[in-house]
């Protein structure tokens, strides 16, 4: 029955009060006063990327601390086993995206990918709750484990696979189901859509802030078993905070077999126009993979100690500067940076979203240069102090000398990985919107494997004849200061 207006039964009201190409739960039309969508849906999308964000920056910020103790794997060795699960999470969602714009929908893929990450998180907290077992601390507290059993080790990789589909499917088709809750046509929805992404990326900080504080305090002195056990029941009690809105979102209004295949075709004419900028952002997703790995390896030598003599920060723990100096950067960029910046260049975001990106590219170089200083430094403190040839000694040098790379790692994001999310999701169609934010996926994810790569043929090329490398186990006896400075040159080509 067509909806009339109150007064006049038999005038139908006109298509503009509806909001174009979406419906509610039971398929039907939906306008901008009948309770759908808006923040009240937004918050808890919001919800489901910050736990997400939770639950894998605890993961993939400490990863290599569990593969190289509890797995007996090498430096070089967990790095590249990181950065390929890391480039799987990323480019992961090349399929899924297509899967949720063409046949299930984004809010039923976002559904099935809930309820798999939690499986494969329920598997890793049984693994590891019983890996502990067969592990020991000595007299200086430094950990060891048996080395694991092929079986074992397929359980394990695969349970972090298993997590990393979930993963896949909350940084892109969340993000793409959270804008739809907002009408681009609607001047005033249009302005809070791209407020949304600002939102969306302090909610990822908040989260990646407070697993830093809290999952990387219990791996490192509680266990691992507990750390997954705690990020499961999160991940629960999200899934129910989301299924709660499920009659208050909008949807896309499903097509028909012959849209479908129409969308099928433009996807690669959508895409081409969109490569160049992605192959330019390949070498900033390269330089962002070092957050999660050497940056914490680098931490896990120095100083850590704080007021208390029996307590160190965890070194993973140091990342959470990123997320706190993500959250005050947006703020300023929202509050401040853009109103000024309109002043002088009369566009409504400030600066375009090119100009944003550029400028997170050349920030990112400059934290490589402050990285490769503060090495050196590091390896200089190491060398004049005799500790070079041990690998577990602590450098009398404090945890906050990497405060600078981190602060300005965090300030990068706010401009380049910000900007490529509305950039990919504005420059496509509406139908298309978890496809665009795949290639922004992509970018991290290839990023992520060209790192593995990298760090595979230079740990090969430098260690020939019996030298360590620039990777080696012992990273007082390697050179990341030489890897810094070579990513920092990259990085500004």
């Amino acid at each position: 029955m067509a909806t009339t207006a109150a007064g006049h039964d038999d005038e139908p009201l006109p298509d503009t009060i509806y909001v174009q190409g979406m419906v509610n739960f039971h398929g039907e039309k939906i306008n901008h006063n009948g309770g759908f969508g808006g923040w009240k849906s937004v918050v808890r999308v919001i919800t489901v990327g910050s736990i997400d964000s939770f639950i894998f920056y605890g993961m993939a910020s400490n990863l290599i601390s569990l593969l190289t103790t509890k797995l007996g794997q090498s430096t070089a060795t967990a790095a590249v086993n990181i950065n390929a699960w890391s480039g799987f999470v990323y480019l992961l969602p090349l399929l899924t995206s297509f899967v949720a714009d063409s046949y299930l929908g984004r809010f039923r893929t976002i559904l099935f990918s809930l309820l798999i990450y939690i499986s494969g998180l329920v598997l890793l907290t049984l693994y590891t709750s019983l890996q502990s077992a067969s592990c020991s601390k000595n007299a200086k507290y430094i950990i060891s484990c048996s080395s694991p059993s092929t079986l074992q080790l397929f359980f394990c990789f695969s349970s972090l696979y298993l997590v990393g589909i979930g993963i896949a499917v909350c940084k892109t088709c969340a993000p793409a189901f959270g804008a739809d809750q907002f009408d681009e046509l609607n001047p005033g929805e249009s302005k809070s859509k791209s407020s949304f992404f600002n939102w969306w990326q302090i909610g990822l900080s908040v989260g990646a802030s407070s697993s830093h504080l809290v999952l990387n305090y219990i791996q490192d002195n509680l266990g691992w078993g507990l750390a997954f056990g705690i990020s499961c029941i999160t991940m629960v009690t999200t899934l129910i905070v989301f299924l709660s809105g499920t009659k208050s979102y909008r949807y896309i209004l499903k097509s028909d077999h012959k849209e479908k295949k129409e969308t099928l075709s433009n996807i690669f004419k959508v895409i081409l126009p969109l490569l160049p900028l992605w192959i330019i952002c390949l070498m900033y997703t390269v330089v962002d993979a070092q957050n999660v790995t050497f940056f914490t390896k680098q931490g896990s030598t120095m100083d850590r100690t704080t007021g208390q003599p029996d307590f160190k920060i965890p070194a993973a723990a140091v990342q959470s500067l990123i997320g706190l100096s993500i959250i005050l950067f947006t703020t300023l960029y929202d509050r401040a940076f853009v109103p000024f910046a309109q002043a002088f260049t009369g566009k409504p975001n400030g600066i375009t979203t090119l100009q944003r990106i550029g400028g997170g590219i050349v920030i990112s170089a400059i934290s490589m240069v402050i990285a490769a200083i503060v090495e050196h430094r590091r390896l200089r403190i190491a060398l004049e102090s005799g500790l070079i040839a041990d690998k577990t000694a602590t450098i009398p040098m404090a945890v906050w000398w990497l405060v600078p790379q981190y602060v300005l790692s965090g300030l990068a994001i706010v401009f380049t990985s910000v900007g490529l999310l509305e950039f990919f999701y504005d420059e496509v169609p509406n139908e298309l919107r978890s496809v665009g934010l795949s290639l922004y996926s992509t970018i991290f994810g290839v990023g992520s494997l060209l790192s593995g790569l990298l760090i595979s043929v230079i740990q090969k090329a430098t260690s020939a004849g019996g030298e360590y490398g620039w990777f080696a186990n012992n990273i007082n006896q390697g050179h990341l200061d030489y890897f810094y400075w070579l990513l920092a040159g990259l990085d500004l080509v």
